[in-house]
């Protein structure tokens, strides 16, 4: 076929570089190469059955949703990482960053997937290829398609209870006991932000990773019961069953359902609250990191030292994650300038949202080992097998500080007009501007300059259909760098100037400006935010509509096993 590519196919060598390509593995390969070129600038594209080959070979895959995150939710792939095209070039580079590494970008087969592809190939990806009529494609022959977010992640905790049977407490049994004066303690392993939205009254705020680490300090009487909350499942589950893995004595149960449960069952919940578990005293750092140490012991987790980890980044054929997992504040204060952040209470229900390469190398930074031994214990379970954890990382290390910026890439380096608040204040005032705003949905509808378009920057050119075109056209939004790709895209599809709003909504709004609420002006479907359950909670925590999405959510959440052993997709290594 004119212009055909073929799927680059990776060498299979034994020890000592000796070829071992036997009859079969000839025949996949020949398979593999035998691909069917998109009419869509030469991209390269590949079947649902070479995919599925292709994901079972045990080598570095990137599978890549470029959909916006509404409709990815609504259907994908298991292992297919979403990152929207209209933020592609922000969140590609620490998501996948080695440029050679194999990339498959599977959407609805409405073309963003050959649009993404081409870009990634402008910004130096070389290993690009699609799948052949998206997710349908993939259904189509017979393989599972998945809903939600961060799938794999809430599975494996699902995995975790029926594995090693966790022990749970339903939120009218908690409730119960609290009213009956019984010795309950309750630890919400939630990240700091979502424990000050809503907790269980009472509750104490210590994040998963942050659970063995911190519970000698508490001084637990022997006699009490604990509660690990989140807001569903999953972490609740994978804190609890941390506790009991570190041999803490105490009797340890899950909360079923989490703060969704408990409004459910018509509970009420606190709000702004900042309990914290201390830092734990020399003595009972000690005692931590030896429950830890026996934990990571128990299933394989390996240290490695600074020697190792630079053989690990000189490999040109390998992807290394160097994610420091410790507390937000801390990594703040100092950390290592080649790594990058990952909450460790979020990384095991969330891997996706900070390595999307399968197969790769992660390597977790921790100063005081403990939630690193811990988390990584999960990790390899978790069929990221290559999980170590890294010997005093900050030795002969110059930190810095401040907070994690990923790198974006693909910003022209031809300086965009800016114009200030006051200035963009006067051109509204006689008509002569439009403005638009590329910041998230669910920030625009909370508030944004009255008039101002909502829009996606991957549907730009429906929204140009839908816009009065003024002689002057201003972006604005929330991220600076999405709003200048926004200005970047819009100027070369309308052929006229465009300028960004200095500062962009913060600056309007600091400069004591109105701001409007509500979805006033939709430039495009409104499709960027997948609506998880606790947000309708948010809402109305009373509603009908909150009831039924927390309930939908619980029962898919327990039906993930089962779609997990049908896909057969995972290799998850449970050890009793």
């Amino acid at each position: 076929m004119p212009g055909a590519k073929t799927w680059p196919i990776p060498d299979r060598r034994l020890p000592g570089g000796q070829r071992r390509v036997m009859k079969n593995q000839k025949v996949m390969m020949l398979m593999l190469a035998t691909v069917i070129v998109s009419a869509a600038g030469g991209v390269t594209s590949v079947s649902a059955v070479q995919l599925k080959k292709l994901q079972n070979d045990g080598k570095e895959l990137a599978i890549l949703d470029p959909r916006e995150e509404g409709t990815y939710g609504s259907g994908h792939l298991l292992h297919a990482v979403n990152i929207p095209l209209s933020k592609l070039e922000l969140n590609v580079d620490s998501l996948v960053p080695r440029l050679s590494t194999r990339i498959v970008l599977a959407d609805g087969g409405e073309g963003t997937a050959e649009r993404a592809a081409v870009r990634l190939q402008e910004l130096g990806y070389t290993n690009v290829a699609v799948l052949k009529g998206g997710y349908r494609a993939w259904k189509k022959a017979g393989y599972e398609i998945f809903s939600g977010m961060s799938v794999p992640g809430k599975a494996f905790g699902e995995w975790i209870a029926v594995h090693y049977n966790t022990p749970q407490i339903t939120a009218e049994d908690l409730h119960r006991k609290i009213v009956n004066g019984e010795n309950v303690l309750i630890l919400d392993s939630r990240p700091a932000n979502e424990y000050a939205d809503m907790n269980i009254p009472g509750s104490i705020n210590v994040p998963g990773s942050e659970l063995v680490y911190r519970f000698p300090e508490l001084g637990v009487k022997p006699e009490t019961l604990v509660v690990v909350n989140c807001a569903g499942r999953t972490r609740s589950i994978i804190g609890a069953q941390s506790l009991i893995n570190a041999g803490v004595k105490n009797k340890v149960v899950a909360l079923n359902g989490g703060t969704m449960a408990w409004q459910t069952s018509g509970f009420e919940l606190e709000h702004g609250s900042k309990r914290d578990a201390p830092k734990p005293s020399e003595q009972h750092f000690q005692q931590a990191l030896e429950a830890a140490q026996k934990v990571a012991d128990r299933y394989g987790v390996k240290t490695i030292d600074a020697q190792t980890l630079a053989t690990f980044k000189a490999d040109k054929d390998r992807t290394v994650y160097l994610i420091d997992l410790r507390t937000p504040e801390e990594y703040r204060a100092g950390h290592r300038p080649d790594s990058s952040y990952g909450w460790g209470v979020q990384l095991v229900q969330g891997m996706d949202k900070y390595a999307a390469t399968r197969h790769a190398r992660i390597v977790l930074v921790d100063n005081y080992l403990v939630r690193a031994l811990m988390t990584a214990s999960w990790l390899v379970q978790a069929d990221w097998p290559e999980t170590y954890v890294l010997a005093d990382p900050f030795r002969g290390v110059e930190l810095t500080s401040g907070d994690y910026k990923p790198v974006s890439l693909g910003l022209s380096k031809q300086t965009l007009p800016a114009i200030d608040a006051a200035k963009l204040r006067e051109m509204l005032n006689t008509n002569s501007a439009t403005v638009v705003d590329a910041a998230d949905s669910s920030s625009y509808a909370k508030g944004h300059i009255p008039g101002a378009w909502f829009v996606i920057r991957a549907r730009l050119g429906e929204s140009i259909n839908r816009m009065p075109l003024s002689e002057n056209l201003v972006v604005t939004g929330n991220n600076a760098t999405l709003a200048a790709l926004t200005a970047q895209d819009l100027a070369r599809l309308t052929g006229k100037s465009v300028s960004v709003l200095a500062g962009g909504n913060a600056a309007w709004q600091k400069a004591g400006l109105p701001m409007k609420s509500g979805m006033e002006r939709p430039g495009t479907q409104v499709d960027d935010i997948f609506v998880q359950p606790f947000l309708w909670g948010q809402l109305d925590p009373a509603s009908a509509e909150f009831r039924k999405a927390a309930d939908d959510y619980l029962a898919w959440e327990l039906q993930l096993p089962a779609q997990l052993e049908r896909a057969k997709e995972t290799d998850f290594k449970l050890v009793k």
